[in-house]
């Protein structure tokens, strides 16, 4: 049987890696909707999709859930994405 400390930490984990897991979906949702609109040639929704996908792999990247390089990599991305619009 685990001690106490253990168990409270088995708790913290759990939390983190259920508030982890979440951040990482919303963010990932955020991308799939710019994807959607980058494919419907909507450029309109895409600019606001690219705005709030920047903004959640920022937050994500912040709280180290994401490496930061990896955040800037999807950035790069979309916004080369984006201008390939045109």
């Amino acid at each position: 049987m685990a001690n106490k400390s253990a168990e409270k930490r088995e708790r913290q984990e759990a939390k983190r890696r259920l508030r982890n897991r979440m951040a990482k979906s919303t963010m990932r949702t955020a991308i799939k909707k710019f994807d959607a609109a980058v494919a419907a040639g909507d450029k309109d929704a895409a600019a606001v999709a690219m705005a709030e996908s920047n903004k959640l792999l920022d937050k994500v990247a912040g709280k180290g859930i994401i490496h930061r390089n990896t955040a800037a990599r999807k950035k790069s991305r979309l916004a080369h994405a984006y201008h390939k619009m045109a």
